[in-house]
């Protein structure tokens, strides 16, 4: 009896151990990808990694269906791609807020969801959001990058360059003949 309790024994102990190493193995592949980016990159992963506990738990209590599962954490997967892309093509410390929505939840981002078939990377939408691109992520999801308040006001500014306005038309051209000089 002795002996079968040691082989127990040993047996839990050594799971235990294995459980432990696969638990540092799997935290040590993202920390050891995550040392080439800065902080705010690095925060941003870890944000998203939070999420996928915070979806893993509420499916382990059953309080989310298996699609909701299997969508959110497909979504935070395509969000990770994303978020590493850019940060190693810019080589910058900096990620905009990011969407990334599936074809039939175009109505969560517009009022009005623009042609799936007219979508340009780099396109800006009501100007708000700049089309990134798509990523597959078991399911497709159309990855839009937020505008910051800089950016908006700049694309208002260029829109209003852009139109020529019929008033200042009329101005200039009562200035050009006189009629119309300051005292």
């Amino acid at each position: 009896m002795t002996m079968f309790r040691r082989m127990l024994f040993a047996a839990v102990l050594l799971s235990i151990l294995a459980s432990v190493c696969a638990a540092q193995r799997y935290a040590g592949t993202y920390a050891g990808q995550e040392e080439e980016f800065g902080p705010v990159v690095r925060a941003y992963l870890g944000y998203l990694r939070n999420e996928q506990e915070v979806v893993d738990d509420r499916a382990s209590r059953h309080e989310v269906s298996a699609s909701y599962y299997r969508r959110n954490s497909n979504r935070i997967r395509a969000l990770r791609q994303i978020a590493i892309k850019i940060a190693r093509e810019t080589h910058n410390d900096y990620l905009p807020e990011l969407e990334a929505v599936a074809r039939d939840e175009f109505g969560l981002l517009f009022e009005l969801p623009p042609h799936i078939q007219a979508l340009k990377v780099g396109e800006v939408f009501r100007g708000t959001f700049r089309f990134l691109g798509t990523v597959r992520s078991t399911e497709l999801f159309y990855v839009f990058a937020r505008l910051d308040p800089y950016e908006q006001s700049e694309i208002l500014e260029q829109a209003a360059k852009d139109q020529p306005s019929s008033t200042s038309a009329s101005d200039s051209a009562k200035r050009a003949d006189g009629s119309n000089r300051p005292r």
